[in-house]
């Protein structure tokens, strides 16, 4: 199997089951002119969150990690006329990419965007008691992932979902001794989830045009 191979399935089945979209195509035209990385989940990972939060009948969604807004935009859209979503974001460039996306797609009154670092926005959210969320969808920083962790928990209740992208690292996840400060948070975030008896978790590899990594998706199952 090769990356090459990989790309043109996700190729296929995004061409069934995720038609083109001109809105969400621009949101990633946008970021690539602005020369923010190609992070951004896939079309068919982006469908997945929208029925992730669809089946989960969230009403309120916290993103931390917007990069342009294309998952936002995904996550957005599975609310209901009444629900909203705040997102974070610490980069200045990447917010203001996110900002005009997320306009584009006649969004803006659904998502709050908050510049700054999440570890700082995090507890700002808790003041305002703009908790419990019922989706949490972590994908920024890797290092801080248990820290971010801690606060998914405290801004969740009994039934929330709390979904992690990146949690395999191309398979360095497993390597012990790895150096990579992003590999080591993941896996102490790892560790701590299937520790954590508030939450009944499983984590998925994937592959495709994103290349090799995976997902961890958590149920709150107690307070």
């Amino acid at each position: 199997m090769t990356q090459e191979q990989w790309t043109a399935v996700d190729r296929y089945l995004t061409d069934l089951f995720v038609p083109s979209d001109s809105v969400l195509d621009a949101a990633l035209e946008a970021s690539t002119a602005a020369g923010l990385p190609p992070h951004n989940v896939s079309p068919n990972q982006g469908k997945l969150l929208l029925l992730l939060a669809q089946l989960q009948g969230a009403r309120t969604i916290l993103e931390i990690g917007t990069l342009g807004g294309y998952s936002t935009i995904w996550l957005a859209r599975a609310l209901p006329k009444d629900g909203y979503l705040i997102t974070l974001e610490a980069d200045a460039k990447h917010a203001e990419v996110a900002q005009s996306n997320i306009a584009r797609a006649g969004l803006s009154d659904v998502v709050e965007l908050r510049l700054g670092q999440a570890l700082s926005t995090l507890p700002q959210l808790a003041a305002e008691g703009r908790s419990p969320f019922d989706l949490i969808f972590i994908d920024a920083d890797k290092p801080n992932n248990p820290d971010y962790l801690a606060w998914a928990l405290k801004l969740s209740r009994r039934g929330s979902l709390i979904i992690a992208d990146n949690v395999v690292r191309n398979g360095a996840v497993i390597d012990t001794a790895s150096n990579d400060t992003s590999v080591q948070g993941v896996r102490r975030f790892n560790e701590l989830l299937a520790s954590e008896p508030r939450v009944s978790t499983t984590a998925l590899q994937t592959v495709g045009s994103k290349g090799y990594d995976g997902f961890a998706i958590g149920l709150v199952v107690a307070d």
